[in-house]
């Protein structure tokens, strides 16, 4: 099979019904889910309201059971709760905590070096499928910076979580008996290890999808790989440790994993429910009615992107965020607002530490046995695996 070098075309290749809908009837249109109306909402602005809601009127839907048993904390809760919740758990996510992980990152980016550096030994160069790599190193991280010393059990719950839901309370069982409390008894046993839970499932597939659909990215485009490792070069060096200075530095990299997020984001779409009649933008909704708010397609609307929206370009982010589209809300990886991944800055060390340390030490193509088919399993992710050439520098 001849490897994939095609423009990326998400909104072709990933045909649903929401995009078909949105393409015959507008950016704000509607499909039934079940018994429940469903509202698509495109409008950046909408959005915005949506997701920076104060009042409660827009809120989680209704979660099923079998989800619940796999992963629920903080996302699941509302109102003052919530914000309970989130005032406790914040600081384990502040700056400086998080440079206090940055070795942890390290060492287990060093640890897929290394395994690297054993496949291609023998003649330089070997085909590896990064998908399950990344999903390796980034769960070795998060057990490094959750369990410590207890990096073992750790491992043992991310196996667990990875089985059927059914089998997710047992995770939850030894979660209990291996973690070492460090917060406040603002939150319970019970509440701890459900933001465990979420921790682990949550930081562990957003970031593996993440740097898989880089990596590929860059196989396709090496010329913006060849930038990137020279910055990285001249930046950290050939064997260096990036450390918090040098990464903010790395301005083509940032780039790179902006442009990444937008054409590939981890989460496809939000959900919001109506908990009364609320009044949004030019309509009023009765409650009782889901808001489907399709990232990906707001990533890939021309209207907000330019011509190029189908395009690896991450020069759009050359001056940030904020002036890469039309409009300023059309770019929302992590969410927005108030519920913006509290895991955001934890990603993005995570996702540069391990870029700039491949980058050293490897250059990479498409395998010919690549298939490009973009699926979503709670991320999105590539169906057929992400099958690169891997060289040794």
């Amino acid at each position: 099979m001849e490897a994939w070098s095609k423009p990326i075309n998400l909104t072709h290749q990933i045909v649903t019904r929401v995009a078909q809908t949105v393409q015959r009837y507008g950016k704000t249109s509607f499909i039934w889910n079940g018994k429940t109306p469903r509202v698509i909402v495109c409008d950046p602005e909408m959005m915005r309201e949506v997701l920076l809601d104060k009042q409660g009127q827009f809120q989680k839907p209704p979660v099923n059971p079998l989800i619940k048993l796999l992963s629920m904390g903080l996302t699941s809760l509302e109102g003052e709760e919530w914000a309970k919740r989130r005032r406790v758990i914040s600081p384990a996510f502040h700056l400086e905590k998080l440079k206090g992980m940055m070795p942890a990152f390290y060492t287990s980016c060093i640890d897929l070096i290394k395994r690297w550096e054993n496949l291609t030994s023998t003649e330089g160069i070997c085909e590896i499928d990064v998908w399950p790599e990344f999903e390796c190193v980034t769960g070795e991280a998060i057990s490094r910076t959750a369990f410590g010393s207890s990096f073992i059990e750790g491992k043992k719950i991310f196996e667990l979580q990875k089985e059927q839901a059914v089998l997710v309370m047992e995770a939850a069982y030894q979660a209990s008996a291996t973690i070492t409390i460090r917060t406040s008894h603002a939150i319970t046993i019970d509440d701890l290890m459900e933001e465990c839970k979420l921790f682990y499932f949550a930081g562990r597939e957003t970031t593996s999808a993440w740097l898989t659909w880089t990596v590929l990215l860059l196989a396709i485009h090496p010329s913006w790989q060849q930038r990137a490792r020279e910055e990285v070069l001249n930046t950290c060096g050939k064997n260096n440790t990036p450390d918090f200075e040098s990464l903010s530095h790395l301005k083509i990299v940032t780039m790179i994993l902006h442009e990444v997020l937008r054409s590939y984001p981890p989460v496809t779409s939000l959900y919001r429910h109506t908990t009364k009649k609320t009044k949004l933008g030019n309509f009023s909704f009765p409650a009782g009615v889901d808001l489907l708010l399709p990232t990906i397609l707001i990533h890939h609307d021309q209207e907000f992107w330019g011509e190029d929206a189908e395009e690896f370009e991450p020069e759009r982010f050359s001056e940030g965020v904020s002036k890469a589209s039309e409009v300023q809300n059309a770019f929302f990886p992590f969410g927005w607002g108030p519920r913006t991944g509290l895991g955001q800055n934890f990603a993005i060390i995570e996702a540069k530490i391990a870029l700039a340390t491949i980058l050293q030490h490897f250059s990479f193509q498409l395998s010919p046995s690549y298939s490009h088919a973009p699926f979503t399993v709670i991320t999105l992710q590539p169906q057929y695996g992400a099958h690169i050439m891997l060289h040794q520098l």
